[in-house]
């Protein structure tokens, strides 16, 4: 396997279009563990954004475990509704059939955080039509824009676990 990487991704207006036009997000890979990515990353799109968040964990939702006073579910298929972007924190060789999943449940976009660069799920997904996104943070990437980052991803100097209202 190479690891040049070849895929373009979506510019940022694209990105942009991507979360403007999404109303619900499925994190595959959540994590009851404070310090995980995963739980960090929910934990702000529970509070500061607009979507319907759904956590995808096998041995979790086996627990019966809710996090963040969310269910867990054992896979995409169980969800309640077919989400718009599937938030992917697995490991590399998950990916692929993470991709398979989000396709077959009709997913819109499958979203690898960062770190996770996989062309072979980026293909599969684009082959069915899916957009995709790699090596970015959903988090991050909502903040950026809508006012909680300044575009080249600094601190805009406001603290503060709220979105902030724009004149």
């Amino acid at each position: 396997m190479s690891s040049e990487r070849t895929w373009v991704g979506p510019s940022a207006p694209e990105r942009l279009n991507i979360l403007h036009g999404s109303q619900s997000v499925a994190i595959v890979g959540m994590s009851d563990k404070p310090a995980r990515a995963s739980y960090f990353v929910s934990t702000y799109l529970l509070s500061s954004s607009p979507y319907r968040v759904y956590f995808v964990n096998p041995i979790l939702a086996a627990k019966g475990v809710d996090v963040l006073g969310q269910p867990v579910y054992a896979s995409l298929a169980d969800l309640p509704e077919v989400p718009d972007v599937v938030d992917v924190f697995r490991k590399h060789d998950d990916l692929p059939e993470v991709a398979r999943e989000a396709v077959e449940i009709g997913a819109k976009t499958l979203w690898l955080q960062l770190g996770s660069w996989n062309e072979e799920a980026a293909a599969i997904a684009e082959d069915a039509g899916l957009n995709v996104v790699m090596d970015r943070c959903v988090k991050i990437e909502h903040a950026r824009f809508h006012g909680g980052l300044h575009l080249a991803g600094f601190n805009t100097g406001v603290i503060s676990s709220k979105r902030q209202v724009l004149a």
